[in-house]
């Protein structure tokens, strides 16, 4: 293990934005997200991005 990195860190790499239409949906409200259609995963709408963060924030 590399004593250099957090282990508390989790790289939580996003999706590059897209440029212009069309934009993939949200997984949970299906609204437009900032991200290209063409993206394979999961996307999340700003919203529900923030909301999803402040659940999984930690707590200490």
């Amino acid at each position: 293990m590399n004593e250099d990195r957090d282990p508390c860190l989790i790289d939580a790499t996003r999706p590059s934005q897209a440029a212009g239409p069309p934009y993939a949906e949200c997984v949970l409200c299906r609204e437009r997200t900032e991200y290209p259609e063409s993206y394979k995963g999961i996307t999340l709408c700003p919203v529900c991005e923030w909301q999803e963060a402040q659940r999984t924030a930690c707590s200490g």
